[in-house]
């Protein structure tokens, strides 16, 4: 098999959004008088915002806020502070410059909505990504195979000779269906390994060459 294109996870994989993400979610749930701790903001790593929002209205009291103020204000607190600066996880944009100079495609393929992912990539050096495939631009978001099987499609590539790059279970669980090989880099939350996954501990040894060798 041969590799054709690397398709990427943004949250966790990419830039370490993950404490952002956490802090908003505390802050904001406990004002609302919701019990909110770091250990259930792991438990949603990787999930798509409306399937969030649905965990997080069960957990704050009937009439404090409808569903829509939520997701709007939770979003709109991280984009903010996302758009003031990211920390980029190790090895990722040496990865991504390695592939773009072998002339391998990138996607970017994120359960975050496209105005974060524009917040995020305002920090980054311009055309890394081939495609970009946001939560809000798809019906069916992680762990269904829709995001990574749009990419592939708009890329006019076989999934199977992919390498999807993801942080959390949900993730790694749509790149799996999706028929990718996967490559795991927990953050937060242990990945379990299963066929056509690497479970790794960072992206910094990775280059061109070894993920072709993974396909072969």
């Amino acid at each position: 098999m041969t590799l054709q294109a690397v398709l990427w996870d943004m949250d966790g994989t990419l830039v370490d959004s993950e404490p952002e993400w956490a802090r908003v979610q505390i802050g904001l749930l406990t004002e609302l008088g919701a019990i909110w701790t770091i250990e259930d903001c792991m438990s949603l790593v990787g999930s798509d915002l409306g399937d969030a929002v649905k965990v997080w209205m069960t957990r704050i009291p009937a009439g404090a806020i409808e569903p829509e103020e939520l997701a709007e204000r939770m979003y709109g607190e991280v984009v903010r502070a996302l758009k003031e600066g990211v920390a980029l996880r190790p090895g990722a944009l040496e990865l991504l410059t390695a592939l773009r100079s072998a002339g391998i495609p990138c996607a970017l393929v994120s359960a975050s909505y496209r105005v974060m992912i524009d917040a995020v990539l305002s920090h980054l050096p311009p055309d890394l990504f081939d495609v970009i495939v946001a939560g809000d631009e798809v019906r069916n978001g992680k762990p269904h195979p829709e995001p990574y099987l749009t990419a592939a499609a708009e890329l006019r590539v076989d999934p199977a000779n992919c390498i999807v790059i993801e942080d959390s279970p949900t993730g790694a669980q749509a790149g799996t269906a999706a028929g990718a090989f996967v490559i795991a880099v927990p953050q937060l939350v242990t990945i379990p390994a299963a066929p056509r996954r690497l479970v790794a501990e960072s992206l910094e040894p990775l280059t061109p060459d070894a993920l072709r060798d993974l396909l072969r």
